[in-house]
């Protein structure tokens, strides 16, 4: 997830999922501070992490892992049966 705002600088990558953390006052730019908190609680939750990539010239970029898991065989129920 990226944007091409006014970004973050990288002293502040581990503040800014602090639920409430405001790295500007109220009047400068609209928010409550519990966004990317709450998206961390969420990446989280199911074993995954999120973090900010300091790597990019403008706006931000946030990127997020999800452990894979492994969904239903596609193989019919003879298929099945006969293994």
């Amino acid at each position: 997830m990226s944007d091409n705002g006014i970004g973050i600088n990288a002293q502040y990558a581990d503040r800014i999922f602090v639920i409430f953390q405001r790295l500007h006052g109220r009047g400068d730019y609209p928010g409550t501070g519990i966004g990317l908190a709450m998206c961390r609680k969420i990446v989280e939750h199911h074993d995954g992490r999120i973090w900010l990539d300091t790597g990019v010239a403008e706006g931000a970029c946030f990127r997020f892992t999800l452990p894979a898991v492994a969904g239903p065989s596609l193989a019919t129920e003879e298929e099945q049966d006969a293994a």
